[in-house]
């Protein structure tokens, strides 16, 4: 294992300047101790516009590297291929290896992905490098030595990471928002909505809802993060009949914001998007997201939401949804949460299959 500290510390040495990325567990030490030093990471919304962050770095005479999850990797192929590849600029990056080398051992959204990581960086021929956690520094010099000739070769090499590879590090102490307990919000909204279709985003989200308010018209969402709002469009648009709330993240709805506009544009009358933002990334390590310089509601009114609040406490969430359920949407709520303390819930995967998950919802949608 190589220490978060070393990993950044030898990346300098070479000339690293600038890093950009979307936080993996794998990488919550790198990210954290860069975080420390003002201008070095550029946290992106999702793994494309980090690519495209580090391009622009490199355009501008600096080396740049990339960090991300393997699962994010459908959100680079695009500015990897038609952007680095086609102009042949040379960018580093580092990928964690989720699902791999045992899918089983992981989450169910990595059992595809896991196992097709290596073959997918073969099949648009790009070299690739995987550091196992046995490797030190030695073995990481290594990988970089080989990897500077790929990029001085004007190719953009990717190093693949396995858990447990980097060491951790202490993350950078954030202001603390101030809210409601994300748990509580959920419970709020899921009472205030018993028959509502839910969709709730991956990550501590799906576990809480899993948690506190589980039923069969629940779907919860593994991986695809970014994507439970445009999911929630579909089922509403499928159901006009049926309330449907998508519980999002701040971090997910950052990730495809454009979304907020296919939403608007479409206008399905039975939808109540709920976004629970304490400002960071929490299944990763707690990295900050920057949805504290982004208004949500003004960007949902701009998108053409009929509605579009913020609150931060029950009273309000809870008046703000029956207002949502009396008029015709889309609307948004946006609630301040705070960073979750104590044991987080299990998975709902831990008691239902994907598919299992799968076939209730849709059961419970056609009971209506």
């Amino acid at each position: 294992m190589i220490s978060a500290q070393d990993f950044c510390d030898i990346l300098a040495s070479r000339g690293f300047t600038t890093a950009s990325g979307v936080p993996c567990s794998h990488f919550g030490g790198p990210i954290a101790h860069l975080s420390t030093q003002p201008g070095r990471y550029v946290p992106a919304p999702n793994e494309g516009n980090a690519l495209a962050v580090a391009a622009g770095a490199a355009l501008g005479g600096q080396r740049a590297y990339v960090m991300l999850q393997n699962s994010g990797l459908g959100n680079l192929i695009n500015p990897l291929t038609s952007l680095v590849m086609t102009y042949q600029l040379p960018i580093l990056t580092f990928a964690s290896l989720r699902g791999w080398p045992d899918p089983a051992s992981d989450e169910p959204q990595h059992a595809v992905m896991g196992p097709s990581t290596h073959r997918l960086l073969d099949s648009v021929g790009t070299p690739h490098y995987t550091l196992h956690a046995a490797d030190g520094t030695e073995r990481f010099t290594e990988i970089l030595d080989a990897a500077d000739k790929d990029l001085a070769d004007r190719r953009a090499p990717f190093v693949l990471v396995e858990r447990g590879a980097i060491g951790k590090a202490a993350a950078q102490e954030a202001a603390t928002p101030t809210g409601l307990a994300s748990s509580t919000a959920i419970r709020v909204v899921t009472d205030t909505c018993p028959e509502a279709s839910v969709i709730a985003t991956t990550g501590y989200t799906g576990r809480d809802v899993f948690a506190v308010a589980d039923r069969p018209g629940n779907f919860y969402m593994q991986g695809s993060m970014g994507h439970a709002s445009s999911l929630g469009l579909g089922v509403a648009l499928a159901h006009p009949e049926r309330t449907v709330v998508v519980l999002d993240g701040d971090g997910a709805a950052l990730m495809h914001l454009g979304a907020l506009s296919m939403i608007g544009h479409e206008a399905p009358a039975n939808l109540i998007h709920v976004i629970l933002d304490n400002q960071i990334h929490e299944s990763t390590g707690g990295q900050s997201t920057t949805s504290g310089s982004t208004d949500f509601p003004a960007a949902a009114l701009a998108a053409d939401y009929r509605s579009a609040v913020a609150c931060d406490n029950e009273d309000g969430l809870r008046n703000a949804v029956l207002k949502a359920k009396a008029a015709s949407g889309p609307h948004l709520i946006s609630v301040r949460t705070l960073p979750r303390t104590g044991a987080i819930p299990p998975r709902a995967t831990n008691a239902l299959t994907p598919e299992g998950i799968r076939d209730r919802f849709q059961q419970d949608l056609h009971s209506s």
